[in-house]
Protein backbone atom coordinates (compact mmCIF):
# COMPACT_ATOMS: atom_id res chain seq x y z
CA UNK A 1 0.00 0.00 0.00
CA UNK A 2 1.06 3.01 -0.69
CA UNK A 3 0.20 6.38 1.05
CA UNK A 4 0.34 8.79 -1.26
CA UNK A 5 -0.67 11.79 0.39
CA UNK A 6 -2.15 13.68 3.28
CA UNK A 7 -3.17 17.49 4.24
CA UNK A 8 -2.82 19.28 7.13
CA UNK A 9 -5.90 19.77 10.18
CA UNK A 10 -7.85 22.56 10.41
CA UNK A 11 -9.78 24.81 8.22
CA UNK A 12 -6.61 25.51 6.36
CA UNK A 13 -6.06 21.47 4.65
CA UNK A 14 -5.60 21.21 1.68
CA UNK A 15 -7.21 18.44 -0.95
CA UNK A 16 -6.26 14.48 -0.01
CA UNK A 17 -4.02 14.82 -3.22
CA UNK A 18 -1.76 17.80 -2.30
CA UNK A 19 -2.81 21.52 -2.89
CA UNK A 20 -5.13 21.47 -5.70
CA UNK A 21 -4.20 25.46 -6.74
CA UNK A 22 -0.94 23.84 -7.14
CA UNK A 23 -1.92 21.90 -10.01
CA UNK A 24 -1.46 23.81 -13.46
CA UNK A 25 -4.13 23.55 -16.52
CA UNK A 26 -2.29 21.77 -18.78
CA UNK A 27 -3.46 19.83 -22.29
CA UNK A 28 -1.96 16.39 -23.41
CA UNK A 29 0.80 15.95 -26.38
CA UNK A 30 -1.41 14.14 -28.94
CA UNK A 31 -3.78 17.13 -28.57
CA UNK A 32 -0.89 18.99 -30.39
CA UNK A 33 0.40 16.50 -32.41
CA UNK A 34 -3.78 16.35 -33.61
CA UNK A 35 -4.02 20.42 -34.01
CA UNK A 36 -4.29 21.17 -37.99
CA UNK A 37 -1.97 23.18 -39.55
CA UNK A 38 1.34 22.59 -37.35
CA UNK A 39 2.59 19.75 -38.89
CA UNK A 40 3.79 18.15 -36.07
CA UNK A 41 5.25 14.29 -35.81
CA UNK A 42 6.55 12.62 -32.97
CA UNK A 43 10.02 10.85 -33.98
CA UNK A 44 11.21 9.10 -31.02
CA UNK A 45 10.23 8.47 -26.86
CA UNK A 46 7.27 7.04 -25.43
CA UNK A 47 3.67 7.46 -26.71
CA UNK A 48 2.17 11.03 -26.56
CA UNK A 49 -0.99 10.04 -24.78
CA UNK A 50 1.36 9.54 -22.07
CA UNK A 51 2.59 13.46 -21.49
CA UNK A 52 0.86 16.79 -20.94
CA UNK A 53 2.17 20.09 -21.65
CA UNK A 54 1.97 23.16 -19.21
CA UNK A 55 3.41 25.48 -20.87
CA UNK A 56 5.99 26.34 -24.12
CA UNK A 57 9.89 27.59 -23.70
CA UNK A 58 12.37 28.13 -26.19
CA UNK A 59 15.81 28.04 -25.86
CA UNK A 60 19.34 27.70 -27.77
CA UNK A 61 21.58 27.11 -24.71
CA UNK A 62 23.65 23.95 -24.29
CA UNK A 63 22.23 23.32 -20.58
CA UNK A 64 18.85 25.47 -20.35
CA UNK A 65 18.26 23.49 -16.38
CA UNK A 66 18.18 26.58 -14.45
CA UNK A 67 15.57 28.26 -16.59
CA UNK A 68 12.63 25.03 -16.62
CA UNK A 69 10.20 24.56 -14.15
CA UNK A 70 8.84 21.52 -15.62
CA UNK A 71 5.95 19.84 -17.74
CA UNK A 72 7.67 22.22 -20.32
CA UNK A 73 7.38 21.38 -24.15
CA UNK A 74 11.08 22.74 -25.06
CA UNK A 75 11.30 24.05 -28.31
CA UNK A 76 14.75 24.44 -30.15
CA UNK A 77 16.09 24.86 -33.46
CA UNK A 78 19.44 23.11 -32.43
CA UNK A 79 21.94 26.31 -32.85
CA UNK A 80 23.84 25.56 -30.00
CA UNK A 81 23.07 21.44 -29.80
CA UNK A 82 25.87 19.08 -29.02
CA UNK A 83 28.03 17.82 -32.23
CA UNK A 84 28.76 14.55 -30.86
CA UNK A 85 26.65 11.82 -29.37
CA UNK A 86 27.82 11.92 -26.06
CA UNK A 87 27.17 15.90 -25.66
CA UNK A 88 23.68 14.98 -27.06
CA UNK A 89 23.03 12.12 -24.63
CA UNK A 90 24.20 14.58 -21.70
CA UNK A 91 21.95 17.54 -23.06
CA UNK A 92 18.60 15.36 -23.06
CA UNK A 93 19.33 13.94 -19.78
CA UNK A 94 19.07 17.09 -18.46
CA UNK A 95 16.25 18.40 -19.43
CA UNK A 96 14.51 14.63 -18.27
CA UNK A 97 15.62 15.45 -15.34
CA UNK A 98 14.46 18.73 -15.63
CA UNK A 99 10.70 17.46 -15.58
CA UNK A 100 10.27 18.52 -18.89
CA UNK A 101 7.87 16.84 -21.12
CA UNK A 102 8.59 17.23 -24.23
CA UNK A 103 11.03 18.22 -26.90
CA UNK A 104 10.42 20.17 -30.04
CA UNK A 105 13.02 20.04 -32.54
CA UNK A 106 12.41 22.55 -35.94
CA UNK A 107 14.13 21.61 -39.05
CA UNK A 108 15.87 24.17 -40.90
CA UNK A 109 17.71 26.86 -41.01
CA UNK A 110 20.57 24.93 -38.64
CA UNK A 111 19.42 21.69 -39.40
CA UNK A 112 18.11 19.61 -42.66
CA UNK A 113 16.23 17.09 -40.38
CA UNK A 114 16.11 16.01 -36.62
CA UNK A 115 20.01 14.47 -35.96
CA UNK A 116 19.80 10.84 -35.84
CA UNK A 117 21.71 10.94 -32.23
CA UNK A 118 18.88 13.14 -30.90
CA UNK A 119 16.29 10.82 -32.12
CA UNK A 120 18.36 7.96 -30.03
CA UNK A 121 19.10 9.85 -27.05
CA UNK A 122 15.45 10.66 -26.86
CA UNK A 123 14.41 7.02 -27.14
CA UNK A 124 16.67 5.88 -24.61
CA UNK A 125 15.62 8.45 -21.87
CA UNK A 126 11.84 8.01 -23.03
CA UNK A 127 11.65 11.61 -23.96
CA UNK A 128 8.82 12.39 -26.61
CA UNK A 129 10.75 14.20 -29.46
CA UNK A 130 8.55 16.39 -32.24
CA UNK A 131 9.63 17.17 -35.16
CA UNK A 132 8.68 21.19 -36.42
CA UNK A 133 8.29 21.44 -40.27
CA UNK A 134 10.08 24.88 -41.61
CA UNK A 135 6.52 25.69 -42.04
CA UNK A 136 6.10 26.20 -38.63
CA UNK A 137 6.74 28.89 -36.50
CA UNK A 138 7.65 28.23 -32.48
CA UNK A 139 4.93 31.01 -31.95
CA UNK A 140 2.70 29.22 -33.85
CA UNK A 141 3.00 26.25 -31.47
CA UNK A 142 2.63 28.59 -28.41
CA UNK A 143 -0.40 29.77 -29.36
CA UNK A 144 -1.89 26.35 -30.17
CA UNK A 145 -0.78 24.85 -26.74
CA UNK A 146 -2.11 28.02 -24.34
CA UNK A 147 -5.47 28.03 -26.83
CA UNK A 148 -5.90 23.76 -26.35
CA UNK A 149 -5.34 24.64 -22.26
CA UNK A 150 -7.99 27.67 -22.46
CA UNK A 151 -10.29 25.42 -24.08
CA UNK A 152 -9.70 22.11 -21.76
CA UNK A 153 -10.23 24.31 -18.53
CA UNK A 154 -13.64 25.82 -19.93
CA UNK A 155 -14.48 21.78 -20.81
CA UNK A 156 -13.53 21.72 -16.84
CA UNK A 157 -15.41 24.99 -15.52
CA UNK A 158 -18.38 23.82 -17.43
CA UNK A 159 -18.27 20.23 -16.12
CA UNK A 160 -17.95 21.61 -12.37
CA UNK A 161 -20.77 23.88 -12.94
CA UNK A 162 -22.77 20.92 -14.29
CA UNK A 163 -21.91 19.14 -11.57
CA UNK A 164 -22.14 21.59 -8.47
CA UNK A 165 -25.47 22.27 -9.57
CA UNK A 166 -26.52 18.89 -9.73
CA UNK A 167 -25.16 18.49 -6.08
CA UNK A 168 -27.11 21.79 -4.90
CA UNK A 169 -30.37 19.73 -6.59
CA UNK A 170 -29.75 16.79 -4.62
CA UNK A 171 -29.22 18.94 -1.73
CA UNK A 172 -32.89 20.35 -1.86
CA UNK A 173 -33.97 16.67 -2.10
CA UNK A 174 -36.27 14.95 0.84
CA UNK A 175 -33.29 12.24 1.07
CA UNK A 176 -30.81 15.07 0.63
CA UNK A 177 -28.08 12.76 1.61
CA UNK A 178 -28.46 10.06 -0.16
CA UNK A 179 -28.81 12.04 -3.37
CA UNK A 180 -25.72 13.97 -2.51
CA UNK A 181 -23.91 11.51 -2.35
CA UNK A 182 -24.82 9.48 -5.59
CA UNK A 183 -24.56 12.70 -7.36
CA UNK A 184 -20.95 12.74 -6.17
CA UNK A 185 -20.70 9.06 -7.26
CA UNK A 186 -21.93 9.84 -10.55
CA UNK A 187 -19.65 13.11 -11.36
CA UNK A 188 -16.41 11.31 -9.91
CA UNK A 189 -16.71 7.66 -10.56
CA UNK A 190 -16.08 7.26 -7.55
CA UNK A 191 -17.64 4.70 -4.77
CA UNK A 192 -18.57 7.32 -2.32
CA UNK A 193 -19.62 6.85 1.54
CA UNK A 194 -19.84 8.56 4.55
CA UNK A 195 -18.29 7.19 8.04
CA UNK A 196 -18.57 8.15 11.55
CA UNK A 197 -15.84 7.97 13.69
CA UNK A 198 -16.21 4.04 14.27
CA UNK A 199 -16.08 3.46 10.97
CA UNK A 200 -20.18 2.89 10.46
CA UNK A 201 -21.18 3.07 7.14
CA UNK A 202 -23.92 5.20 7.47
CA UNK A 203 -24.94 5.81 3.53
CA UNK A 204 -22.87 4.87 0.24
CA UNK A 205 -23.63 4.95 -3.67
CA UNK A 206 -21.88 4.20 -6.77
CA UNK A 207 -19.70 0.78 -7.46
CA UNK A 208 -18.48 -0.63 -4.29
CA UNK A 209 -14.83 -1.65 -3.96
CA UNK A 210 -13.95 -5.45 -3.91
CA UNK A 211 -12.19 -4.77 -0.22
CA UNK A 212 -14.38 -1.46 1.56
CA UNK A 213 -12.71 -2.27 4.84
CA UNK A 214 -9.41 -0.17 3.48
CA UNK A 215 -11.29 2.82 2.66
CA UNK A 216 -13.06 2.53 6.13
CA UNK A 217 -9.76 1.56 8.10
CA UNK A 218 -8.10 5.04 6.37
CA UNK A 219 -11.43 6.90 7.19
CA UNK A 220 -11.05 5.92 11.03
CA UNK A 221 -7.41 6.48 10.82
CA UNK A 222 -7.73 9.72 9.34
CA UNK A 223 -11.07 10.53 11.83
CA UNK A 224 -8.76 9.85 15.12
CA UNK A 225 -6.26 11.96 14.45
CA UNK A 226 -6.90 14.89 16.81
CA UNK A 227 -4.35 17.35 15.46
CA UNK A 228 -3.01 15.62 12.32
CA UNK A 229 -4.63 15.22 8.66
CA UNK A 230 -8.07 15.82 7.88
CA UNK A 231 -7.69 14.13 4.75
CA UNK A 232 -5.49 11.80 3.51
CA UNK A 233 -5.26 9.47 0.13
CA UNK A 234 -3.72 5.95 -0.38
CA UNK A 235 -2.68 3.94 -3.39
CA UNK A 236 -3.40 0.38 -3.17
CA UNK A 237 -3.53 -2.44 -6.06
CA UNK A 238 -4.99 0.00 -8.65
CA UNK A 239 -7.92 1.97 -5.69
CA UNK A 240 -7.51 5.16 -5.22
CA UNK A 241 -8.66 5.87 -1.61
CA UNK A 242 -9.32 9.16 -0.35
CA UNK A 243 -10.71 10.73 2.57
CA UNK A 244 -11.94 14.39 3.45
CA UNK A 245 -13.16 14.95 7.36
CA UNK A 246 -16.43 17.04 7.50
CA UNK A 247 -15.96 19.88 9.94
CA UNK A 248 -17.66 19.25 12.93
CA UNK A 249 -19.98 22.35 14.07
CA UNK A 250 -19.48 25.05 16.59
CA UNK A 251 -21.15 22.24 19.67
CA UNK A 252 -18.70 20.06 19.19
CA UNK A 253 -19.74 18.31 22.12
CA UNK A 254 -23.07 17.00 20.55
CA UNK A 255 -21.58 17.04 16.74
CA UNK A 256 -20.36 14.08 15.76
CA UNK A 257 -17.43 14.33 13.25
CA UNK A 258 -18.01 12.14 9.71
CA UNK A 259 -15.75 11.38 6.52
CA UNK A 260 -16.41 11.36 3.18
CA UNK A 261 -14.54 8.11 1.51
CA UNK A 262 -13.98 7.51 -2.14
CA UNK A 263 -12.43 4.87 -3.98
CA UNK A 264 -11.95 4.77 -7.73
CA UNK A 265 -9.96 2.91 -9.97
CA UNK A 266 -8.53 6.04 -11.56
CA UNK A 267 -6.37 8.82 -10.18
CA UNK A 268 -8.75 11.85 -8.89
CA UNK A 269 -8.60 14.65 -11.37
CA UNK A 270 -8.31 18.68 -10.51
CA UNK A 271 -12.24 18.75 -11.59
CA UNK A 272 -12.90 15.46 -9.13
CA UNK A 273 -11.76 17.29 -6.58
CA UNK A 274 -13.50 20.25 -7.04
CA UNK A 275 -16.65 18.57 -7.28
CA UNK A 276 -15.77 16.19 -3.90
CA UNK A 277 -15.19 19.48 -2.43
CA UNK A 278 -18.56 21.04 -3.29
CA UNK A 279 -20.21 17.44 -2.09
CA UNK A 280 -18.41 17.91 1.55
CA UNK A 281 -19.59 21.09 2.32
CA UNK A 282 -23.16 20.45 1.38
CA UNK A 283 -22.62 17.02 3.39
CA UNK A 284 -20.96 18.97 6.80
CA UNK A 285 -24.67 21.58 6.36
CA UNK A 286 -26.58 18.71 5.57
CA UNK A 287 -25.79 16.81 9.02
CA UNK A 288 -24.96 19.53 11.37
CA UNK A 289 -27.43 20.16 14.34
CA UNK A 290 -29.48 22.44 12.95
CA UNK A 291 -30.00 21.41 9.85
CA UNK A 292 -30.73 17.70 10.90
CA UNK A 293 -33.45 18.98 13.39
CA UNK A 294 -34.80 21.30 12.15
CA UNK A 295 -38.32 21.53 9.76
CA UNK A 296 -39.74 23.60 7.24
CA UNK A 297 -42.12 26.34 7.68
CA UNK A 298 -45.56 23.35 6.73
CA UNK A 299 -44.38 20.91 9.33
CA UNK A 300 -44.03 23.95 12.05
CA UNK A 301 -46.98 25.01 11.71
CA UNK A 302 -48.61 21.74 11.50
CA UNK A 303 -46.99 21.33 14.86
CA UNK A 304 -48.49 24.46 16.34
CA UNK A 305 -51.82 23.40 15.01
CA UNK A 306 -52.05 19.89 16.84
CA UNK A 307 -50.61 22.04 20.01
CA UNK A 308 -53.68 24.34 19.82
CA UNK A 309 -56.39 21.55 19.22
CA UNK A 310 -56.43 20.23 15.76
CA UNK A 311 -56.46 16.62 15.02
CA UNK A 312 -53.54 14.60 12.92
CA UNK A 313 -56.32 14.25 9.89
CA UNK A 314 -56.33 17.94 9.64
CA UNK A 315 -53.04 18.60 9.46
CA UNK A 316 -51.60 16.04 7.72
CA UNK A 317 -52.24 17.29 4.41
CA UNK A 318 -49.29 20.28 5.43
CA UNK A 319 -46.91 17.60 5.83
CA UNK A 320 -47.48 15.13 2.64
CA UNK A 321 -45.71 16.23 -0.68
CA UNK A 322 -47.83 18.19 -2.66
CA UNK A 323 -49.20 16.37 -6.13
CA UNK A 324 -47.28 12.81 -5.25
CA UNK A 325 -49.96 10.87 -4.34
CA UNK A 326 -49.26 10.45 -0.59
CA UNK A 327 -51.90 11.21 1.50
CA UNK A 328 -51.65 7.73 3.54
CA UNK A 329 -49.05 6.99 6.17
CA UNK A 330 -46.27 4.17 7.03
CA UNK A 331 -45.63 4.22 10.87
CA UNK A 332 -42.20 2.92 11.20
CA UNK A 333 -41.08 1.17 15.02
CA UNK A 334 -37.11 0.63 15.61
CA UNK A 335 -35.37 -0.66 17.85
CA UNK A 336 -31.08 -0.68 18.18
CA UNK A 337 -29.51 -4.18 18.65
CA UNK A 338 -26.25 -4.61 18.11
CA UNK A 339 -25.01 -4.74 21.62
CA UNK A 340 -27.77 -4.03 23.75
CA UNK A 341 -26.23 -0.41 23.89
CA UNK A 342 -28.45 3.37 24.02
CA UNK A 343 -29.04 5.10 21.04
CA UNK A 344 -26.79 7.28 19.70
CA UNK A 345 -29.03 9.94 18.69
CA UNK A 346 -26.32 12.50 16.76
CA UNK A 347 -27.54 14.98 14.71
CA UNK A 348 -25.81 13.28 11.65
CA UNK A 349 -26.98 9.78 12.91
CA UNK A 350 -30.59 11.35 13.06
CA UNK A 351 -29.78 12.45 9.57
CA UNK A 352 -28.68 9.83 7.88
CA UNK A 353 -31.59 7.58 9.42
CA UNK A 354 -34.32 10.21 8.20
CA UNK A 355 -32.52 9.45 4.84
CA UNK A 356 -32.92 5.49 4.85
CA UNK A 357 -36.48 5.59 5.63
CA UNK A 358 -37.47 8.10 3.24
CA UNK A 359 -39.13 10.71 5.63
CA UNK A 360 -37.94 13.60 7.51
CA UNK A 361 -40.25 12.76 9.91
CA UNK A 362 -38.21 10.46 12.62
CA UNK A 363 -38.07 10.71 16.38
CA UNK A 364 -35.50 8.90 18.08
CA UNK A 365 -34.51 8.74 21.64
CA UNK A 366 -32.67 5.69 23.82
CA UNK A 367 -35.02 3.47 23.97
CA UNK A 368 -35.83 3.43 19.76
CA UNK A 369 -37.26 5.13 17.30
CA UNK A 370 -40.85 6.07 15.79
CA UNK A 371 -41.19 7.40 11.83
CA UNK A 372 -44.07 8.59 10.56
CA UNK A 373 -43.64 8.20 5.93
CA UNK A 374 -45.71 9.32 3.45
CA UNK A 375 -46.87 6.91 1.28
CA UNK A 376 -49.45 6.56 -1.29
CA UNK A 377 -52.57 4.13 -0.06
CA UNK A 378 -51.58 0.78 -2.05
CA UNK A 379 -47.76 1.27 -1.35
CA UNK A 380 -45.67 -1.62 -0.07
CA UNK A 381 -42.99 -0.33 2.41
CA UNK A 382 -39.46 -0.37 1.10
CA UNK A 383 -36.99 -1.39 3.74
CA UNK A 384 -33.67 -0.15 3.65
CA UNK A 385 -31.43 -2.70 3.51
CA UNK A 386 -28.92 -0.68 5.05
CA UNK A 387 -30.88 0.06 8.52
CA UNK A 388 -29.74 -3.65 9.45
CA UNK A 389 -26.21 -2.68 8.98
CA UNK A 390 -26.70 0.52 11.16
CA UNK A 391 -28.23 -2.08 13.95
CA UNK A 392 -31.57 -1.66 13.40
CA UNK A 393 -34.39 -4.07 13.95
CA UNK A 394 -37.79 -2.33 12.14
CA UNK A 395 -41.53 -2.72 12.08
CA UNK A 396 -43.65 -1.60 9.61
CA UNK A 397 -47.70 -0.64 9.48
CA UNK A 398 -49.86 -1.26 6.95
CA UNK A 399 -50.19 2.22 4.61
CA UNK A 400 -53.54 4.19 6.87
CA UNK A 401 -54.96 7.71 6.71
CA UNK A 402 -54.29 9.87 8.91
CA UNK A 403 -57.55 9.05 11.35
CA UNK A 404 -56.44 5.67 11.80
CA UNK A 405 -52.62 6.20 12.84
CA UNK A 406 -53.06 5.15 16.25
CA UNK A 407 -53.78 1.54 14.83
CA UNK A 408 -50.88 1.84 12.55
CA UNK A 409 -48.52 2.51 15.26
CA UNK A 410 -49.99 -0.69 17.22
CA UNK A 411 -49.54 -2.74 13.89
CA UNK A 412 -45.64 -1.39 13.71
CA UNK A 413 -45.18 -2.17 17.36
CA UNK A 414 -46.49 -6.17 17.41
CA UNK A 415 -44.44 -6.03 13.63
CA UNK A 416 -41.22 -5.02 15.52
CA UNK A 417 -42.02 -7.47 18.40
CA UNK A 418 -42.37 -10.06 15.45
CA UNK A 419 -38.61 -8.99 13.48
CA UNK A 420 -37.22 -8.66 17.44
CA UNK A 421 -38.47 -12.84 17.84
CA UNK A 422 -37.64 -14.09 14.61
CA UNK A 423 -34.39 -12.59 14.48
CA UNK A 424 -34.85 -11.12 10.95
CA UNK A 425 -33.87 -7.28 10.02
CA UNK A 426 -37.93 -5.89 9.49
CA UNK A 427 -41.12 -7.14 9.23
CA UNK A 428 -44.35 -5.68 7.46
CA UNK A 429 -47.80 -5.68 8.48
CA UNK A 430 -49.63 -7.65 6.43
CA UNK A 431 -53.81 -7.90 6.67
CA UNK A 432 -54.78 -11.68 5.13
CA UNK A 433 -58.85 -11.84 5.75
CA UNK A 434 -58.53 -15.53 5.47
CA UNK A 435 -57.44 -14.91 9.39
CA UNK A 436 -59.32 -15.43 12.72
CA UNK A 437 -59.59 -11.68 13.18
CA UNK A 438 -60.87 -11.30 9.97
CA UNK A 439 -63.92 -13.48 11.69
CA UNK A 440 -64.19 -11.13 14.43
CA UNK A 441 -65.42 -7.76 13.90
CA UNK A 442 -62.68 -5.04 15.15
CA UNK A 443 -65.81 -3.61 17.79
CA UNK A 444 -66.36 -6.86 19.45
CA UNK A 445 -62.64 -7.95 19.56
CA UNK A 446 -61.51 -4.54 21.08
CA UNK A 447 -64.39 -5.10 24.04
CA UNK A 448 -63.16 -8.45 24.72
CA UNK A 449 -59.29 -7.34 25.11
CA UNK A 450 -60.83 -4.58 26.95
CA UNK A 451 -62.61 -6.43 29.65
CA UNK A 452 -60.18 -9.60 29.57
CA UNK A 453 -57.42 -7.04 30.67
CA UNK A 454 -59.99 -4.81 32.94
CA UNK A 455 -58.90 -6.11 36.02
CA UNK A 456 -55.32 -4.53 35.30
CA UNK A 457 -56.67 -1.53 36.03
CA UNK A 458 -55.75 -2.12 39.76
CA UNK A 459 -52.21 -3.52 39.04
CA UNK A 460 -50.35 -0.67 40.45
CA UNK A 461 -46.30 -0.26 40.00
CA UNK A 462 -44.76 -0.80 37.34
CA UNK A 463 -48.21 -0.51 35.63
CA UNK A 464 -50.38 -2.19 33.56
CA UNK A 465 -48.88 -1.28 29.83
CA UNK A 466 -45.83 -2.45 31.43
CA UNK A 467 -47.11 -6.10 32.34
CA UNK A 468 -48.99 -6.13 28.58
CA UNK A 469 -45.46 -5.32 27.03
CA UNK A 470 -43.59 -8.07 29.21
CA UNK A 471 -46.47 -10.45 28.45
CA UNK A 472 -46.25 -9.93 25.05
CA UNK A 473 -42.51 -10.33 24.17
CA UNK A 474 -42.56 -13.63 26.45
CA UNK A 475 -45.21 -15.18 24.26
CA UNK A 476 -43.55 -13.94 21.58
CA UNK A 477 -40.30 -15.55 22.39
CA UNK A 478 -42.18 -18.88 23.43
CA UNK A 479 -41.96 -18.43 26.81
CA UNK A 480 -38.22 -17.91 27.13
CA UNK A 481 -37.60 -16.15 30.41
CA UNK A 482 -33.99 -15.08 29.35
CA UNK A 483 -34.52 -14.48 25.78
CA UNK A 484 -37.55 -11.90 27.46
CA UNK A 485 -35.17 -10.26 29.80
CA UNK A 486 -32.47 -9.40 26.94
CA UNK A 487 -35.29 -8.06 24.78
CA UNK A 488 -36.96 -6.01 27.88
CA UNK A 489 -33.37 -5.24 29.32
CA UNK A 490 -34.68 -6.32 32.99
CA UNK A 491 -33.42 -9.25 35.18
CA UNK A 492 -34.70 -12.28 34.39
CA UNK A 493 -36.79 -12.25 38.19
CA UNK A 494 -38.22 -9.57 37.41
CA UNK A 495 -39.59 -10.74 33.91
CA UNK A 496 -40.99 -13.66 36.72
CA UNK A 497 -42.55 -11.44 39.13
CA UNK A 498 -44.46 -9.26 36.65
CA UNK A 499 -45.93 -12.36 34.58
CA UNK A 500 -46.76 -13.67 38.55
CA UNK A 501 -48.34 -10.60 39.23
CA UNK A 502 -50.02 -10.24 35.69
CA UNK A 503 -51.22 -14.02 35.95
CA UNK A 504 -52.90 -13.63 39.44
CA UNK A 505 -54.72 -10.86 38.64
CA UNK A 506 -56.12 -12.29 35.45
CA UNK A 507 -56.81 -15.60 36.98
CA UNK A 508 -54.97 -17.19 34.15
CA UNK A 509 -52.66 -20.05 34.03
CA UNK A 510 -49.79 -18.89 31.75
CA UNK A 511 -48.49 -22.24 31.04
CA UNK A 512 -51.77 -23.44 29.80
CA UNK A 513 -51.50 -23.52 25.84
CA UNK A 514 -55.06 -22.50 25.68
CA UNK A 515 -55.17 -19.56 27.76
CA UNK A 516 -51.67 -18.25 26.14
CA UNK A 517 -53.30 -18.21 23.10
CA UNK A 518 -56.22 -16.30 24.38
CA UNK A 519 -54.16 -13.72 25.69
CA UNK A 520 -52.17 -13.71 22.44
CA UNK A 521 -55.11 -12.80 20.49
CA UNK A 522 -56.72 -10.56 23.20
CA UNK A 523 -53.14 -8.39 22.87
CA UNK A 524 -53.51 -8.04 19.25
CA UNK A 525 -56.72 -6.32 19.41
CA UNK A 526 -55.67 -4.45 22.63
CA UNK A 527 -55.35 -0.61 21.95
CA UNK A 528 -54.39 1.57 24.91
Amino acid sequence: MDESATAGSGSGGSGADGDANAEQPSVRLGVLLAAPGLGLAQVAGPPAEDRTVGTVGTTEIEDPTPYLVGGELLLTAGVRLPGDPDGIDTYVRRVVAAGVAALGFGVAPVHPEVPPELVRACDRHGLPLLRLPPATPFVAVGQATYAAIAEARNRELREVSRAQSALASAAARPDALRAVLGQLAAHTGAWSVLYDTQGTELLSAGPRPASPHLLRDLAVRTLRQDRGPKAAAVHDQGVHLTVHTLPAGADSATTTTLALGQAATTPPTAVHRQVTGTAAVLLALLTSPRHALSTDTHSVGALVRLMLGATPAEVAPALTPAGAGHDHWTVVHGRHLPDGSSVDVAPARLAALSALLGTPYVHMDSAGLKALVPCAPDARPKVPAQAAGLGWVLGYSAPVAAPDLPRADAQAERALQRAVAAGTPAVVHTADPLTLQALVSPAEAHALARTRFAPLDRAGAPGAEVLLDTLRTWLTLHGSWDRTAAALRVHRNTVRHRLARLADLLDADLQDPGVRMELWFALQWHSP
